[in-house]
This record gives structure tokens, sequence and C-alpha cells, in this order.
């Protein structure tokens, strides 16, 4: 079958039964970040052997990752969207030139922040609270995973050009491949080579230019997405970027918010003691473990949604809208429930230090209870993208960090002097606010945008 054949398959296949279109697009998605998780607390297993230090010498760099993740996957939202609704409204070459853009895009941002990381990145550690004690781990961690990035960073707009088509499988399939060699490489390069905290930089960035050869190798010599790459005759198009920019960088900013958010927290908890910031750590990659399946739903309503936008089909993503999220909120609460239950287990396998076991078991639980309402806040978010507004998602995870959670932190340990359980209450106070006003932003877009929904 050709790529134009499959193409066309795949769009009839959504309009024909959406909801099990969404988990056609979703499961892969889960499988592929499922398997990135796993890595995640695999490679936290591995540094939690080496000390409370090593946890909070990779926490310190995670601000700096979001950040770059922001840049990357945001601007891919922005990809994804905008090659979901050229492909749904029967456009192959603005489809093509979206994805030749985003290469483009690529390359530039990747470079850029390469340059920056090796240029200022001990010096952004420092600023951001980094203690002297563990400055030097965190700052060869960083060193070492600057050499990596654009590879990572490549690879993340490969997954988004193919996810604007709707092909997760490959993405997914290439991400437990990477995810298998980093799980090999990590005690290899931490424990037998004796390398530490800066072996597991050195297992992610050998991982990410094995994946990042593959996709290459898949996309321009095998030919295996249905948008094609005609580079030799590439030119700018004000059209295009400004297609993918409305919603890539309000996406983009909406994660680097959140980076923000991470950084602001952590110089919070380090008042308090480096193990809070390596228990806030360990919290926040175990609770991932919650968000695969939304995240999932999420990127496949982006698609789907864009998809329908395209081809005019209004009453179709008013019925993936209540189904996506009905979904989303179901599959959270039951995580969260098993979440809150079994919290002291799951943190006792990353750490033997009661400190940081005992917060992490306080955030987990604090934060439990509003998951299923971030999983609502989060598909509307990627819905909204889907149809071309990416500002809604920046301006609500402006108030929630900026406006809500980062400020109340502060009132809260610094000017009240209360326990570091109050920064947790801030966070769910703060996640509460954003769903609410994320259900309102819905209901105003959808009357604007999609007259033919019925009232």
């Amino acid at each position: 079958m050709s790529q134009e054949n499959k193409r066309h398959s795949r769009l009839q296949s959504f309009l024909d039964n959406p909801s099990k279109s969404m988990w056609s697009l979703a499961i892969p998605i889960i499988a592929g970040m499922g398997i990135q998780t796993l890595y995640s607390l695999v490679d936290m297993f591995f540094i939690g052997k080496l000390g409370g230090d090593a946890i909070a010498a990779v926490a310190f760099n995670m601000p700096i990752f979001f950040f770059v993740m922001g840049l990357s996957f945001g601007l891919g939202s922005g990809v994804t969207a905008s090659i979901a609704r050229f492909i749904g409204s029967n456009d192959k070459v603005n489809a093509d030139n979206a994805a030749e853009h985003s290469i483009v895009i690529g390359l530039l941002i990747s470079t850029m922040l390469t340059a920056m990381g090796l240029a200022y990145g001990e010096k952004v550690l420092t600023f951001m609270g980094c203690t002297p004690d563990v400055l030097p781990e965190a700052w060869k961690y960083l060193k070492v995973s600057c050499y990596g990035l654009s590879f990572g960073i490549l690879s993340a707009f490969f997954r988004s050009i193919l996810a604007g088509e709707g092909d997760m499988k490959l993405p997914m399939l290439l991400a437990g491949l990477g995810t298998v060699f980093n799980i090999i490489l990590d005690p290899i390069f931490i424990f037998y080579l004796d390398f530490g905290v800066v072996g597991a930089a050195w297992a992610t960035t050998i991982s990410q230019f094995i994946v990042f050869i593959i996709f290459a190798f898949m996309l321009f010599v095998k030919k295996h997405s249905y948008v094609q790459f005609k580079m030799r005759d590439f030119s700018l198009s004000k059209f295009i970027i400004g297609d993918i920019i409305k919603v890539g960088i309000p996406a983009s900013m909406s994660f680097i918010v959140m980076a923000l958010g991470q950084l602001v927290f952590n110089r919070i908890l380090v008042n308090f003691s480096t193990g809070a910031v390596a228990a806030y750590q360990i919290g926040g990659r175990i609770d991932m473990i919650v968000f695969l399946p939304i995240m999932g739903i999420a990127s496949a309503l982006t698609t789907m949604v864009g998809m329908f936008y395209g081809a005019n089909e209004y009453d179709k993503i008013k019925f993936i809208t209540k189904y996506g999220i009905s979904r989303a909120i179901m599959i959270t609460s039951i995580g969260s429930i098993i979440l809150y239950a079994f919290a002291p287990n799951v943190v006792s396998f990353f750490t033997k230090e009661l400190i940081i076991q005992s917060i992490a078991i306080g955030y987990l639980r604090n934060i439990a209870i509003i998951f299923p309402f971030i999983s609502i806040g989060l598909s509307i978010g990627r819905i909204l993208q889907g149809i071309g507004l990416g500002m809604p998602s920046l301006i609500i995870t402006i108030i929630r960090v900026i406006g809500v959670a980062g400020p109340l932190s502060y009132y809260f340990t610094n000017i009240l002097n209360k326990p570091i359980e109050w920064i947790w209450y801030a966070m769910v106070i703060s996640g509460l606010m954003a769903t609410m006003i994320s259900i309102v932003w819905l209901r105003v877009a959808f009357r604007k945008l999609l007259p033919a929904i019925p009232k």
C-alpha cells in the first residue's frame, strides 16, 4: 500500500471509529513513554545507590533539561498539529513543507542550546542554587549531557513529524531500543567503569545518538513517512513558520515556565536540605508513571483533533474530546489511589535514606490527590493545540506555576515558616485552579471556533 493510500485509510478509520482510533494512537505512545519512564526509574535506581548527593546533582540539572524538552516538545507540538491539519485537509505540499521546516528548526535550536550549555552551564547551575558540595558532579553530568543534546532534540522533532501523520509505532519501537541501551549502559558506566553520576549522562548520550541515527535512516533513506523531505529545494515560508509557532511557541513557553517552576521549588527546597531536593526529584519521576496513559491520550487527541479540524468534522471533535477526557479521569483516579497506598514501598526502592523517603512520600501522597484534575487540564491543552490554539496552555501554566504555586510556596515556608508539606499544598491549590480555568477556556473556544457543534 502506498503512503498516500495509508494516509487516506488512517484518516477514514479516525472518522469511522474515533474512540478505537484514539487508543490505536495512544497505546503505542503510552508504551513508548512507558519504556522511557522505565529507563528514568532504573536510572534513578542506579544513581540512588551513589547516595543523596548524587541524586541532588541530577535534580539540579532537571530544570535545564525541562527547558530543553520545552523547546523541542513544545515546538514539536506545533509541528504535529500543523501536519495533522494539513493532512486532514488533504494538503500534501504544506504537510511536507511543515516537516522540512521542523528539521531546520531542530538544527537551529540544538546548535544554540548545545553551545550555551557548554559555555554557561556551570554558572546556570550555581544560579539555580546548586550547593558547592554538589556542583562539581552536577556540572560534569550537564557537560556530558550537552554532547547528546542535538541527537535528543532532533529525535523529538522526528517523533513529532510521525505523530502528525498518525504513526506512533516507529517512535515507540525506537524509544524502546534507546531505553534498552540506556539500561544496559548505565551500570557499565556508573559502576564498572566507575564514572559515578557522569556515567549516567554518558549512557544517555550514547543511546540518544543510536536512536537519532536510526530515525534519520528510516526517514531519509527508507522513506518511511508519508511526508517527504526535499531539503535541497527548501526555502523558508512565513506561512508555515507561523502555523508551527502559533502552537509551538506557546507550548514551548509552557514547558519553560514549568522548568522555571522546578528551579523555584529547588531553591525553596534546598533551604530545608539537599535531601529535600533529592526527594522532589524521586517523587517527580515516580508520578510520571501515573501520567503515562494521560500523556498518551493527550498526544493522540492533538493528532485526531487536528485532522478532524482540517477535515471540518466538528462533531467528531466534540465526541473525541468528551471520550478522551473521561478516560483520562478514570485512569488517573485509579492510579492516584494505588500510588497513595503504595508510596512508601515505591520510594524505598530508590533510596534507603529515611529523611529522603519521608519527604518523597509526603510529596506523592499530596500530589496524587490532584492527578485526576491535572489530567483534565493536560488533555484540554492538547485538544486546543489540535485546533491551532497554543496560548491557553501557556497562560494557564503561567497562572498555575508563577501566579499561584511559586508565590504560595514561598509565602508558606519563608513568611509563615511552615514545614515542607506546605509546598505540596501550594501545588495542590494551583493545580485545582488551573483545571477550572482550562475547562472554561475549552467551552469558550469551542463556541467560537466550532460552530457546527450543537449547542
